[in-house]
């Protein structure tokens, strides 16, 4: 199909526009004007282009672009990505905040989903906008089973801090460097928070507050925004979409 007709339908349904965000959302680089094959992948890396390039893809969508905020010089590493795209007529549309945020198709929705979970409010608020969501189990669940789920489902480590609550009742999810929300979901009663990544100060502040914490890897609770978008562009447009995977181990 077209990738201008494509382009206009990612923007929104997404609903790109909405989310002020360091990472250019949208069409980052522009390659082939007629797209059938699009790979899916969580970052723009000169390996996930190749890869992309050598299953014969004529566009990448991502969550993690090349652009955050504008390039001042294309050099070194932006250089090598972006002579690889321009090269293979790879068009690269990024959508971070907007997949992280997003109701349907959204890493923190489909955190939630892992759980049997479907939201029950808003949560999360990152510049002014909500980002996350959260939900509630009939009963409560123990956190070793909640990380055991989480663990197997996306294939992952996961790190259980049990300083609240170990008896879970209520759950609020935001994928990758979602440690910003530690102090809502004690405000707001939130027996656990899943996320991404945990740092030092993070790990002192949910000490402090107490709030439960489970941490299962920025890269892995990223994939599931991608992967719940390739059918919706597959199934509406016959496209040819497939999933590049590659972990980081963080």
């Amino acid at each position: 199909m077209n990738r201008d007709e494509l382009v206009s339908f990612l923007d929104e349904y997404l609903n790109i526009s909405a989310y002020p965000d360091k990472s250019s959302n949208g069409l980052q680089v522009e390659g082939n004007e007629e797209v059938e094959r699009v790979a899916f992948t969580v970052d723009t890396t000169l390996r996930t282009i190749e890869r992309a390039a050598k299953a014969g893809a004529d566009m990448m969508v991502v969550h993690h672009g090349m652009i955050w905020g504008g390039l001042e010089y294309v050099t070194g590493v932006h250089y090598r990505r972006l002579k690889a795209l321009i090269e293979n007529g790879l068009n690269l549309y990024v959508a971070h905040l907007p997949l992280d945020a997003h109701p349907e198709v959204g890493n923190n929705v489909e955190l939630l989903r892992l759980l049997g979970l479907e939201p029950k409010g808003p949560f999360g608020e990152y510049r002014g906008l909500t980002i996350g969501f959260w939900g509630e189990f009939e009963e409560p669940q123990p956190i070793e089973k909640i990380a055991q789920i989480v663990a197997e489902k996306l294939d992952t480590t996961v790190r259980a801090y049990e300083f609240g609550k170990r008896e879970i009742k209520t759950v609020g999810a935001i994928s990758g460097a979602g440690a910003f929300a530690l102090e809502e979901a004690w405000r707001k009663g939130i027996d656990l928070l899943i996320t991404g990544e945990f740092g030092h100060a993070d790990y002192l502040t949910a000490v402090d507050l107490p709030q439960s914490v489970l941490v299962a890897g920025h890269y892995k609770t990223e994939t599931l925004g991608v992967k719940a978008l390739m059918p919706v562009l597959g199934k509406k447009f016959g496209l040819d979409v497939f999933f590049i995977d590659e972990p980081t181990g963080l």
